[in-house]
């Protein structure tokens, strides 16, 4: 652009960049319309209206401990609520809360041979349906692998694992929780519930600049060529900004499991009693993976293939970040339609059986 209009248009650039950043609570997500089916202590289940439910398996949504799972339900028109319930599909979505005091107690182990099992239990309560398929992303795949891991003959019939964490060897992660100086007990001990902002700011440390610097000065860009879509950057802006807290004794247990001992990759992971072995999963897996994830970087994922124990399990290795993956302006072209083709033929009365 020509200097001098830059300089003519400045003031108003300033002003409608300012405008969408600071109208950013207004943004509407998560709107799709669903009903209550189940509470327990934070968590809560809900069904997505639809009259167009023609698969018998219904799928269950399950997102991380740290972030809303609204993330799935992002805004009108790019959500992947909205792409499953137009594909004909069943959609509950499983919301952890936010974790309060009374809360600090909640470990791996309640999360998911309580809650998740119990989401379990009611969405083919009122689904009526004898299996499901379970969708998770981040830790909340990690967390439906455990549950795959622990009920291998139970009613999950199909996993989707989205930007996954299992062998933490090797990550941004493990470099800053798992050395000997950071005191995880200490930590958890003092703060009790692990507050989300925390857990934002460590987060958006891992990429500084993209963060703090790069995603404003590309709003700023887009306002003044006239391609800003303020739908779409405030209705991500939203969302990152909203983080409930950390459980306390389950950021002690994912931090001291996955980062400190990588025990998830090496079967040491114990929940009430019995060991959470990946080899033990046999439901058909649907692995997806991000070329540009620094949360959960495809090489921390991969080691999954090797160890499962389904003779039915496909990897999607796309581009992407570990939420823009998902979330991004391509997702609904490029990666949910390949998501509902997987689970298409998994989803009818009679089990998938994969080709020979």
């Amino acid at each position: 652009m020509n200097p001098l209009l830059q300089l003519v248009k400045l003031p108003r650039t300033l002003l409608e960049t300012s405008n969408i950043v600071l109208t950013t609570e207004d943004a509407v997500i998560g709107a799709t319309p669903k009903d209550v089916v189940w509470t327990h202590r934070k968590t809560t289940l809900y069904r997505y209206r639809s009259d167009k439910r023609k698969f018998p398996v219904p799928i269950l949504l399950v997102f991380a401990l740290i972030n809303k799972p609204i993330i799935y339900d992002l805004r009108p028109g790019n959500s992947f609520v909205e792409f499953l319930l137009d594909a004909g599909f069943d959609v509950f979505l499983v919301d952890w809360g936010e974790p309060g005091d009374e809360d600090a107690d909640m470990g791996l182990d309640n999360y998911v041979c309580d809650e998740l099992t119990w989401a379990i239990r009611e969405t083919r309560r009122v689904s009526g349906a004898k299996e499901i398929s379970i969708v998770g992303w981040c830790i909340g795949a990690a967390l439906t692998s455990m549950y795959a891991a622990l009920n291998p003959t139970g009613p999950a019939r199909n996993l989707v694992l989205l930007t996954m964490p299992v062998d933490t060897s090797d990550s941004l992660y493990t470099t800053w929780l798992g050395r000997e100086s950071f005191d995880v007990d200490q930590v958890a001990d003092y703060m009790g519930n692990m507050p989300g902002g925390a857990v934002d700011w460590a987060n958006k440390l891992m990429k500084p600049v993209n963060n703090y610097v790069t995603t404003k000065r590309r709003l700023f860009e887009q306002v003044e060529d006239g391609t800003a879509n303020r739908v779409a950057y405030q209705a991500m802006s939203k969302w990152v900004g909203d983080n409930p807290p950390f459980a306390g004794r389950a950021f002690r247990q994912w931090v001291t499991w996955m980062y400190k001992e990588n025990r998830l990759i090496r079967g040491r992971i114990e929940l009430r009693g019995k060991r959470v072995d990946l080899r033990n999963i046999t439901q058909s897996c649907l692995v997806v993976t991000a070329g540009s994830d620094h949360i959960a970087p495809r090489h921390t994922t991969t080691p999954f293939l090797d160890v499962v124990g389904s003779d039915d399990v496909e990897h999607m290795a796309r581009p992407g970040g570990h939420i823009g993956l998902m979330a991004g302006s391509k997702a609904k072209r490029e990666i949910w339609p390949e998501i509902a083709a997987w689970l298409e033929p998994r989803s009818h009365a009679e089990p998938y059986v994969p080709e020979s």
